[in-house]
């Protein structure tokens, strides 16, 4: 599927327009400088669209039930373990929309929706339970040094006794990789509250666009040489971020949460924007493009086009992400 809008200003953008776009993004960087500073925290209130439709209400409501823990935090986790699939099964035994392990769960899966069964496949039950099981961790280690989330996400790892033992985030790999990654794509869930720090790499990552408008759209082209270098929507974007040293995932609703969420008013160049048949659920995001500026963005629209401009205001715009390093790098390679 594809943004159907005609491309009405081909001729005036071609050739001096193309000057156009660079100088209006260099413009526009040099604005956002000054704004550079001005990120904050604030709320963990979920972002639009990030956690679907069907769980959001969940996982805004346990995802308060301790301090140490936040919706945003827990929607991570959850995306982390499972991509939001209630079904999901892991080699090791791990089940359900949380992941947990039959041994886990039968010591700390609750009745979440008060039904009288404790069912790990259904999302009523195991996102209580994963929030459940977060807080009791955080009581365990509460008198341990450091930050209680650090050392909640450690415990939910390494186990209690390990954070206990080391008297914080243990020295293990795995472990402090995966505070990391939880505690980054949280920003990826979270509401932003003011204007987000934009990206060093984007300007990079446009100009790599360019030079392949015109090019024929091919459904899961990535550019290779065997696919006569064409693209599709989120192949364009995948290669164009890695031309600036930065790896995205290959589809467009799991690039979603390559880093935090910009306001349309507060869209820059370089920002990918995305479209969907479901407004309120990111998973069902079908398209991609890197905004330039103008309303207009640089995509891969569709078989029998090419890639070219398009404008970015139709009924299906779903929303924007500001592409961040560490944001695309704690993305899982497979939910």
């Amino acid at each position: 599927m594809t943004v159907r809008r005609t491309w009405v200003v081909v001729t005036a953008v071609a050739g001096a327009g193309l000057a156009f776009v660079m100088l209006l993004v260099v413009g526009v960087y040099v604005v956002a400088g000054n704004i550079a500073n001005q990120v904050g925290g604030g709320t963990r209130a979920l972002a639009k669209g990030a956690v679907p439709v069907a769980y959001q209400t969940l996982v805004q409501k346990w995802g308060n039930l301790c301090p140490a823990l936040n919706p945003a935090l827990l929607a991570a986790q959850l995306y982390q373990e499972s991509g939001f699939n209630p079904n999901a099964r892991s080699q090791a035994a791990a089940q359900g929309i949380a992941q947990f392990i039959p041994g886990t769960w039968a010591t700390h899966g609750i009745d979440g929706d008060g039904d009288g069964d404790r069912d790990v496949w259904d999302p009523n039950d195991a996102i209580p339970s994963a929030a459940s099981y977060d807080c009791q961790l955080a009581a365990y280690v509460k008198n341990v040094p450091g930050n209680v989330t650090d050392n909640m996400l450690a415990a939910y790892n390494a186990g209690a006794y390990a954070v206990i033992r080391y008297r914080g985030v243990p020295p293990y790999a795995e472990t402090r990789n995966y505070v990391k990654t939880i505690t980054t794509l949280e920003e990826s869930f979270a509401a932003p509250v003011t204007r987000v720090d934009p990206s060093r790499q984007a300007a990079g990552a446009i100009y790599y666009a360019q030079k392949k408008l015109g090019t024929p759209y091919l459904w899961g082209g990535n550019g290779t040489a065997d696919q006569g270098g064409r693209f599709d929507c989120s192949g364009l974007t995948k290669a164009s971020y890695a031309s600036v040293g930065i790896t995205l995932p290959r589809v467009a609703n799991d690039q979603y949460n390559a880093g935090p969420h910009p306001k349309r008013s507060e869209l820059l160049p370089g920002d990918l924007v995305f479209f969907s048949h479901d407004l309120g659920d990111s998973r069902a995001i079908h398209h991609v493009g890197i905004y330039v500026g103008g309303g207009y963005m640089i995509d891969a629209p569709r078989t029998g086009a090419v890639i070219r401009f398009d404008p970015i205001d139709n009924s299906e715009y779903f929303g924007a992400t500001r592409v961040t390093e560490d944001g695309a790098k704690a993305l899982p390679t497979r939910v």
